[in-house]
């Protein structure tokens, strides 16, 4: 083993609020499909995250409040009872193999589809997913979205609310709200897909209000010392456009810094870039980074390590790295060793059985050298 690894800050114990973790590497939230097609956990997802409890914190994968707000097929979600039981498998063998998780909340907005719910999507404005989407009936364009009344945008935030009960009741010691990624709560923020004219939309403060009040309605609901937020400025996933993000990013910071959360966490964070530095020295509580790795090449050999070292360096508290734990279940001990990574198998990502979800190979027990 390298000294480079014993000393590295990533094995270091940190504090989440009132957690003690012991590392400081999160699991990323990572869709998988592989719930029922009325969104409750399957015995394999508990077998899936146990594996993979040495982890510093798991964030548990994208999960619907509602049945409107879901995205794919077979997404897990949490409006009702069958739905926290599913959860509460997870949890319970997260727990019993010394993991501790938090859960993602998602709504998708635009990225939705009636042949997947049933229902048309929901948005800010109406304004279409340009791509297609993947549903039960194979891939199709998307579709224009209904445009949220304010009365729908208050029992959405409700809504959120509602399933973070659902997920501390279901075992789970926290949730992180979906800011990212090109789903509702990032449409809201976008001014090219938020085109509103009333109090959610136009100005800065106009936009991040949903986002506001969506975690202000589950720190009400939960704690604030439970909650998360994720946020990507000027990621162009799911066919995002942002042009204001120095602006609309210190705005929400700053709405959110004095409520007492868990953390903040920035996807594709890169140390060297103006907004993340800013970001880090408005934001007073943890700062959970994500680093900015290749898509969709293979990540580097190092499954992004270096660049996490990278990012506690300019001040991130807890790295998350999505891949390398989707391919690695005892990627903490693989880095701390500084052993090979299995390479990820993207055939398998979305949707299957345990092939590429499970059957990933874990490294033999290190040997102790005999006393003499």
């Amino acid at each position: 083993m390298s000294s480079t690894a014993l000393t590295s800050r990533l094995f270091e114990p940190a504090r989440l609020g009132a957690l003690h973790l012991p590392n400081r590497l999160v699991m990323a939230p990572l869709t998988r499909n592989r719930a029922s097609a009325d969104g409750v956990p399957e015995p394999i997802m508990a077998t899936y995250y146990a594996q993979r409890a040495s982890a510093g914190l798991i964030i548990a994968e994208a999960t619907t409040p509602n049945a409107v707000g879901q995205t794919y097929p077979d997404i897990p979600a949490l409006y009702n009872d069958a739905h926290v039981t599913g959860w509460r498998r997870v949890t319970g063998a997260v727990r019993a193999a010394g993991g501790t998780m938090f859960l993602q909340l998602q709504h998708g907005g635009r990225i939705g589809h009636p042949d997947t719910t049933g229902l048309t999507p929901l948005a800010p404005s109406p304004v279409a997913f340009p791509d297609s989407i993947h549903t039960p009936n194979g891939s199709k364009p998307g579709v224009v979205p209904r445009e949220m009344t304010v009365a729908e945008i208050r029992s959405t935030a409700k809504d959120f609310a509602a399933a973070a009960r659902r997920a501390i009741d279901a075992g789970f010691e926290g949730v992180e709200v979906h800011g990212a990624n090109g789903y509702l709560i990032h449409q809201f923020l976008s001014d090219v897909t938020n085109r509103r004219t009333d109090a959610y939309g136009g100005s800065v403060s106009g936009r991040i209000r949903f986002a506001v009040e969506v975690v202000e309605a589950v720190a009400d609901a939960i704690g604030p010392s439970r909650v998360g937020l994720r946020i990507a400025p000027g990621v162009t996933a799911n066919a995002m456009r942002e042009t204001d993000i120095e602006h609309v990013y210190p705005a929400l910071v700053g709405a959110l810094a004095d409520k007492g959360l868990a953390y903040l966490h920035v996807v594709f964070a890169d140390p060297e870039q103006p907004l993340f530095r800013r970001i880090r020295d408005d934001w007073p509580a943890a700062l959970i980074a994500n680093p900015s790795l290749p898509w969709p090449t293979p990540l580097p050999a190092d499954g992004g390590r270096h660049a996490a070292e990278r990012l506690l360096s300019a001040g991130a508290d807890l790295i998350s790295l999505g891949r390398a734990f989707l391919a690695n279940p005892d990627l903490v001990e693989r880095l701390r060793r500084s052993a090979p990574l299995n390479p990820v198998r993207v055939e398998h990502w979305y949707g299957g059985g345990a092939l590429g979800y499970t059957d990933y190979p874990v490294l033999a027990p290190a040997r102790v050298p005999l006393a003499h």
